[in-house]
């Protein structure tokens, strides 16, 4: 398939794949001059007015539909956009948070790093463009804050935060002894027997040590990516194109490149494996896995939705849109050892699996400075800090956050316009860590 056909194709698709599979520290496009205040997409005027004016319509079909500032409208209107399955919620009446609002939280300051000054908590909401953020503590909400396109009521894109609900059922089919992270991808797949994942195991698709020959630099018109994009892009494929049709045959082309197992490698495409290797052992997609086994069991108050290919397979690797609450009740729940309404939902076995995090020396090599002595784990982020934490992370500045020492669960919804979490990071972790303090040190629930 030529570069132009795959890059013509990814333009689409540019936020359901290639923007959510950024890796820490690429931006993917230059920091933008707009301010969050500036950017705020009720300010600009998108998508409003029946019809809004054709300067203000932001279309699927459009090359710069996710480009900065669209996309601060865009993270909160995927389904409007393109094809989605849901993730039901179930029948029965959510479980509402208990709220104890701490208005000090606003207050807390920290210093970013290698910042020579410090800032608030409240500053530091609007340096990150964040669109919504949640505080749980000892599972009561402590704080909630709303800006740009999302509401209490709305949902929004997860991006690669995805990755790590889709680890969490893995690890739990593994837990359970449904799925045996030591045999080969091949065995459960086979399918991918001639692929480079034939010979990994699974554990080594869970954590990322794959050695696959994958390119996702963007700047780069004959990259992987672009052939992963356009194979996933559910529109119709133009006239002459040879390449992949889904995410699936996608998965089957792909070549080994160095051994699997000695050092951490970022890439989406693990993750859009072990969904195949979830949906081949449970039976089920992992939208629909994921509504049987949590999300219609820890009183979520909204259905859930995955953006899909052109067959209806969930994009496993980004494709996930919630509302923010029900993302922090996830966190809850991890941070619960598994359990939400009486109920063991994860195997205590997944959480602890998780929660001692993976091997430091191959993550070491993966080649995260400012991630000095972490390690990755079923997709999840595990921080080693004195305070235990790790989370989940998808570029723009989407986060669960999970401190066991503070009982503390942070939830965050962002459209910062520099898509890796570099951008980032230096203010959100130590704020993060300044939050935790604070509850600690002044407690809020009995």
């Amino acid at each position: 398939m030529s570069s132009s056909i795959s890059k013509t194709l990814s333009v689409a698709l540019a936020v359901a794949l290639p923007v959510l599979a950024l890796p820490h520290g690429a931006s993917g496009q230059d920091a933008a001059p707009l301010s969050a205040e500036q950017s705020d997409p009720r300010t600009l005027g998108w998508m409003q007015g029946f019809p809004p004016s054709a300067d203000k319509i932001i279309r699927f079909s459009d090359s710069d539909y996710f480009s900065f500032p669209k996309s601060r409208w865009t993270v909160c209107h995927f389904r409007q956009l393109m094809p989605t399955t849901n993730v039901s919620r179930g029948l029965g009446a959510p479980t509402m948070l208990e709220r104890k609002i701490d208005p000090a939280i606003d207050g807390v300051t920290f210093r970013p790093t290698g910042a020579d000054q410090d800032m608030t908590w409240l500053q530091s909401l609007s340096a990150n463009y964040t669109d919504g953020i949640v505080v749980l503590h000892k599972g009561v909400l402590v704080y909630e804050h709303y800006s740009g396109c999302l509401t209490e009521a709305g949902q929004h894109g997860a991006m690669s935060v995805t990755k790590s609900l889709t680890g969490l059922l893995g690890e739990v089919l593994v837990a359970e002894g449904a799925l045996d992270d030591k045999v080969k991808v091949a065995t459960v797949v086979p399918e991918l027997a001639q692929s480079a994942f034939g010979d990994a195991t699974i554990r080594q698709v869970l954590d990322m040590t794959t050695g696959l020959r994958y390119s996702e630099d963007y700047a780069d018109p004959n990259a992987d990516v672009w052939i992963y994009s356009a194979a996933g892009n559910p529109l119709p494929k133009p006239e002459g194109y040879t390449g992949p049709r889904s995410y699936f045959d996608y998965l089957k082309t792909v070549v080994k490149q160095g051994e699997h197992g000695p050092a951490f490698g970022y890439k989406t495409i693990n993750s859009d494996a072990l969904g195949w290797i979830i949906a081949r052992i449970s039976g089920k997609s992992v939208a629909d896995l994921l509504s049987e086994r949590i999300w219609s069991k820890i009183g979520a108050e909204q259905d859930a939705y995955y953006t899909v290919d052109s067959t209806g397979t969930p994009f496993a690797g980004g494709g996930l849109n919630a509302g923010l609450r029900d993302m922090a009740r996830i966190g809850q729940l991890l941070l619960d050892g598994g359990m939400a309404g009486g109920q063991r939902l994860i195997p205590q076995k997944a959480i602890d699996s998780i929660r001692a995090g993976g091997d430091k020396a191959a993550f070491e090599k993966g080649g995260y400075p400012a991630l000095k002595g972490w390690s990755y784990r079923a997709m999840w982020w595990i921080t080693h800090n004195a305070n235990g934490a790790f989370m989940a992370r998808g570029v723009h500045g989407q986060a669960i956050y999970i401190d066991p020492t503070a009982e503390m669960v942070i939830a965050r919804f962002s459209s910062h316009p520099v898509a890796g979490n570099a951008a980032n990071d230096p203010t959100s972790l130590p704020a993060y860590e300044a939050v935790a303090r604070h509850l600690i040190e002044q407690p809020t629930t009995p």
